[in-house]
């Protein structure tokens, strides 16, 4: 129930955003309809008080029309005679009460007020009338609240039928994704050539798609590969075993026609090449697995070479090759993981090599202290479509197998690990005879 609560629908999640995104745009929309109305009102209240002001400042203004206070009755009750919301109010100076109009009033009366002082003059003498006039807003009131009660219902019932259609909307809108499931549920080791169809999916889905196929991609090579790798383990593993079985047996039947040392000494042979394939298959598995480089200082990888040339010196002897060391760098590296692809690389060169050529074992310093180690020699021309499978495991470019009792096709799988476990990568090209083979690697 955990896992189904934290990973929420999106399907409910849009639809309940495009709820409230609704309900919070018609609620904006219907408060402004609500408070312009308001303002309206009042201005047009307002409005009306002022014209009002006016005809009563200019009834009570000149005192001579009006002596008879009965006279200033009978006028102002004319005034109001048609405005039942009106309500009039006037006073002396010593509060006494000259004319009063309430009689529309009552406990639910709203009013709005205005308040303001007439000066009376009556020839010499003046006085000071104030008036407060009223005017009853209740109807007004009223009719806010039921467009109160309009809106904020439209509001809610618009929210509610733009939420369904946004519910089926999002629905119809996501069936591509679901289409999208479907397909990606399908999806197994026995189907890995297969990949995902978005032709009929939405722009924005297209880059996922073309990363997700990418990725099919890479694992359907990698697991093309884990199978050849594990035909390749079974063939290497399979011969030297084979030897020893028939060896135990034929030395086994025929115990006095055996030479036991002999026997012994071809057992001990494909002993130390089954634990040679062992030992490089362990170093493969570390070196996938992220285990870095042990960096040291090294003043000079010119010398470091010139190490393994002397170990190498007597079979580049016997195939009649010279070797040199071409260039010189310095920097932080595994010494001893170095010495070890370069032993690969010129054992390779060793038997592929012309007799008679030079092997030329180079260094070179490139930007961003990266370093570029390769190994030449001159030979026949590589099938430009095979160099990239040259770091494969138990590749041979011969397909004839012609060295396999000395080498089993893990020697450049060896010297791309290496370059990896640097944070660099192998690197291999062949023109008009010449193949160089190497890697580059970071010098820190």
């Amino acid at each position: 129930m955990k896992v189904l609560d934290r990973h929420r629908s999106l399907r409910q999640r849009l639809s309940w955003w495009l709820a409230l995104q609704s309900f919070a745009g018609l609620g904006l929309v219907c408060l402004a309809v609500y408070l312009v109305t308001e303002f309206n009102f009042r201005d047009r209240q307002e409005e009306t008080l002022a014209q009002k002001e006016n005809v009563i400042r200019h009834l009570l203004a000149d005192g001579k029309e009006h002596r008879d206070s009965e006279d200033l009755t009978h006028k102002l009750d004319d005034f109001l005679v048609g405005h039942g919301d009106l309500s009039l109010e006037v006073l002396q100076s010593d509060a006494v009460v000259l004319y009063t109009h309430t009689r529309n009033q009552n406990s639910h009366t709203v009013l709005r007020q205005r308040q303001f002082e007439v000066a009376q003059v009556d020839g010499l003498a003046s006085r000071v009338l104030r008036v407060q006039l009223s005017l009853d807003i209740q109807t007004d009131n009223q009719l806010l609240h039921r467009l109160a009660v309009t809106l904020l219902v439209a509001a809610i019932g618009g929210a509610i039928v733009v939420s369904l259609g946004g519910f089926s909307l999002v629905n119809l809108g996501l069936a591509p994704v679901r289409r999208l499931a479907s397909q990606t549920r399908a999806l197994s080791a026995d189907s890995l050539h297969q990949r995902l169809d978005g032709g009929e999916q939405p722009l924005e889905l297209v880059p996922l798609i073309d990363q997700f196929n990418a990725l099919l991609a890479r694992i359907e090579k990698a697991y093309s590969q884990m199978e050849g790798f594990n035909a390749d383990v079974a063939h290497e593993l399979c011969t030297p075993l084979a030897t020893l079985i028939a060896n135990n047996e034929l030395a086994l039947r025929h115990p006095d026609q055996a030479d036991m040392q002999e026997v012994i000494a071809s057992n001990l042979e494909e002993l130390h090449r089954l634990t040679g394939i062992v030992n490089d298959m362990l170093f493969l598995s570390q070196a996938d697995r992220g285990v870095g480089a042990r960096r040291a200082p090294v003043s000079s990888l010119a010398s470091l070479a010139a190490d393994v040339l002397d170990y190498h010196e007597a079979s580049l002897a016997e195939a009649g090759l010279t070797a040199k060391v071409v260039g010189d760098v310095q920097g932080a590296f595994d010494a001893p993981l170095l010495r070890r692809a370069l032993s690969n690389l010129l054992g390779n060169a060793t038997r592929y090599a012309r007799p008679g050529s030079i092997v030329q074992v180079g260094f070179k310093a490139m930007e961003e202290d990266r370093v570029l180690i390769t190994v030449t020699n001159c030979g026949d021309m590589i099938d430009p479509e095979i160099l990239p499978h040259f770091f494969d495991r138990f590749f041979r470019a011969d397909p004839a197998r012609s060295h396999g009792q000395s080498n089993h096709g893990l020697g450049l799988a060896i010297v791309g690990a290496i370059a990896r476990m640097h944070q660099g990568k192998p690197v291999a090209w062949s023109d008009s005879g010449v193949t160089s083979v190497g890697m580059e690697i970071s010098a820190n």
